[in-house]
């Protein structure tokens, strides 16, 4: 069993997953964080699942070498390819975005009606349809990848005609379904949530799989008897496979303040 002073450890392909460390360390102030983000091989979500899963198995090693208490897999594409792989490698708890987003999409429905967007490979895999009709096996679920979200994201595109019009385009199709649940299922995609929910008008229910998580990552620890101890401030460490400097200043947009230092590793 992991000490319950060591930190959390949260793993994206690059920035996106600084939406969960966000909801992390708001939900659980007092706990330390270890952020890696692979900006090396970003994006994750147009790559094959074997590869995926190869990544992802690279940024755990880096993570657990480090002492985490916990893994969170922060990265949609990752934890529809390589979650139960990981679980099968690591004996430490090892959570997704997945679960907790779809568990969220299928207590706000009231109809039934669900729709989901996501990267492609997300998409593809139809981690979140499964996921969903796990849990309600009557759901109807309507999935559509939206990649141009991501770069209008992380260049910080946010508002204006251009978001308006790429929202209005990628979400027709699943608006004509009668959906009132759309899960936001990339981390990259809270940081658009204005321009989503005015186009979807303001009665859908948006899932933001980051906050779920948070709360899925409590529960857990207080599960295992793992929440820290220590008096001391909680300790956060950013971590990054290429351009350090890149990923604090478009991380700094995800966050909402400066991030610093950010170390790079190999993996």
């Amino acid at each position: 069993m992991p000490e319950s002073d060591a930190a959390i450890g949260i793993f994206d392909s690059g920035v996106g997953g600084l939406t969960v460390f966000a909801r992390v360390a708001e939900c659980l102030p007092d706990e330390s964080i270890i952020y890696l983000g692979d900006t090396a091989r970003v994006p994750y979500g147009t790559k094959s699942g074997e590869t995926v899963m190869r990544y992802a198995a690279g940024c755990a090693g880096v993570l657990v070498e480090r002492g985490i208490k916990m893994l969170v897999v922060a990265c949609n594409t990752a934890s529809a390819h390589a979650l139960e792989s990981l679980r099968d490698e690591l004996d430490i708890p090892v959570l997704g975005v997945i679960a907790p987003g779809a568990r969220c999409a299928v207590d706000l429905s009231r109809t039934g009606r669900i729709g989901v967007i996501g990267t492609a490979s997300t998409i593809a895999s139809k981690a979140y349809e499964e996921a969903i009709r796990a849990m309600a096996p009557g759901a109807q679920v309507v999935s559509k990848p939206c990649p141009l979200f991501v770069p209008l994201a992380e260049e910080g595109w946010l508002h204006g005609s251009v978001p308006r019009q790429v929202a209005a385009a990628y979400l027709e199709e699943l608006l004509q379904n009668d959906i009132d649940t759309l899960v936001l299922g990339c981390t990259h995609y809270p940081l658009l949530r204005d321009v989503i929910q005015a186009t979807v008008g303001p009665d859908m229910a948006l899932v933001d799989s980051a906050r779920a998580t948070s709360l899925a990552v409590a529960e857990t620890l207080n599960g295992l008897g793992l929440r820290r101890e220590e008096a001391a401030p909680p300790r956060y460490t950013f971590l990054v496979t290429d351009a350090p400097d890149n990923f604090a200043r478009v991380g700094e947009r995800f966050l909402g303040r400066a991030i610093s230092p950010v170390e790079w590793v190999d993996v």
